[in-house]
């Protein structure tokens, strides 16, 4: 079973060197798994959104729609039917607990310099090939070393740590989605904020229902082409352009990230497309950020993205009308500051995670008053 995490082990939380993040080491055994024809174990749940079919108990949280018979698992690897009900294997669970600093999800314009409390079970329901947390997203909650921390005790735990957001990020949330519901509505009553770090691959039922307790969400447009969605990543686009017009319209405050995948994502052309369809969508105002590919995983004979390449891209946005472009995963130049979309000064500075100067005063330009969206306090 999961070691049920003691205070010495929360304890042993360390300051990292770049950006002041705490993080946590991997404490716990690998857990028991019960057989298909046994009572569910003890982080499990009955999971929402399901339906029976002649073939089996469909699972209608994501557009996957896995069929499960008797004793199957989903593709995400932590739904199983058991006696002709779906259950969650990746409640209170979490594989991965960190205190990370807001700007790591990457978030820009919510609550700079703060802290989140950020947790991931095993699990997903894509399989990207470039994957950099492969090692917990590839897998089931059976095969990870987890901690034993339900809903009530991340709560408890965001608080201990003075924490202003929890972030369900690293894997994928979607997977886990009871866990970070039931954890979402438990911190909004103790005036802690909650984050999403997605792919956005989810039906729009259940996401509606998440939107009610996500304060923001940083989400991963991993291309602007279907083909590459289903050979790079085992997914399609629609679903998750649909989300982003979801987010906005619930009112969540967005950030959208764009990894520049050499010989697969890099095409300028489709870049603009995406950037064009953005700005005609509303979604200009939310900050884009291109992130830098490193080799990983599947995918480890490709070099990283020229920075000349994530500088086109970043021009492509702004003349397309995005407000807020910022490069990631580049050390050094200006790649992450925020700048007056109408004076032009420098609002926001940062050197790695850390906030070294901030002139966004009640929301506004401290310099020429223009409003800057976000959300600062």
């Amino acid at each position: 079973m999961a070691r049920k995490m003691n205070k010495r082990d929360f304890l042993k939380i360390s300051l990292a060197a770049t950006g002041g993040m705490m993080s946590l080491n991997s404490f716990g055994i690998r857990p028991f798994l019960p057989g298909t024809k046994e009572k569910p174990w003890k982080w499990s749940k009955v999971a929402m959104y399901q339906t029976e079919t002649p073939r089996g108990v469909r699972c209608l949280i994501c557009p996957n729609e896995c069929t499960l018979k008797e004793g199957e698992w989903s593709d995400c690897r932590n739904r199983v039917n058991i006696g002709g009900t779906l259950y969650t294997m990746a409640y209170g669970n979490p594989c991965a607990v960190h205190v990370d600093p807001v700007e790591k999800k990457p978030l820009n314009h919510f609550l700079p310099g703060s802290r989140a409390f950020s947790i991931a079970t095993a699990g997903c329901n894509l399989a990207c090939l470039n994957c950099q947390n492969w090692t917990i997203s590839q897998k089931s909650p059976k095969e990870t070393r987890n901690f034993d921390m339900m809903p009530d005790k991340v709560v408890e735990n965001a608080k201990k740590y003075k924490c202003e957001s929890i972030a369900y990020t690293y894997s994928e949330p979607v997977t886990f989605y009871e866990y970070t519901l039931d954890t979402s509505k438990l911190a909004r009553q103790e005036g802690i904020r909650n984050i999403l770090v997605s792919a956005g691959y989810i039906h729009e039922k259940p996401l509606r229902e998440l939107c009610q307790v996500i304060d923001a969400a940083n989400i991963d447009l991993k291309s602007f082409s279907d083909a590459i969605y289903m050979k790079l990543n085992a997914g399609k686009l629609q679903p998750v352009l649909d989300g982003l017009k979801i987010f906005h319209e619930e009112g969540v405050w967005l950030e959208i990230t764009n990894l520049i995948v050499p010989e697969w994502t890099d095409d300028l052309d489709m870049i603009k497309r995406m950037c064009d369809w953005l700005y005609d969508n509303d979604l200009y105002n939310y900050p884009l950020h291109f992130s830098r590919f490193h080799p990983d995983y599947k995918l480890t004979q490709l070099p990283p993205t020229p920075l000349s390449t994530l500088e086109k891209a970043r021009e492509i946005a702004l003349k397309a009308g995005i407000k807020f472009v910022y490069i990631g995963n580049v050390p050094g130049g200006d790649y992450e500051n925020t700048y007056c979309p109408k004076c032009h000064k420098l609002l926001i500075e940062r050197k790695g995670y850390l906030i070294t100067q901030n002139h966004i005063k009640d929301g506004k330009c401290e310099y020429c008053g223009e409003e800057i969206p976000g959300v600062w306090k």
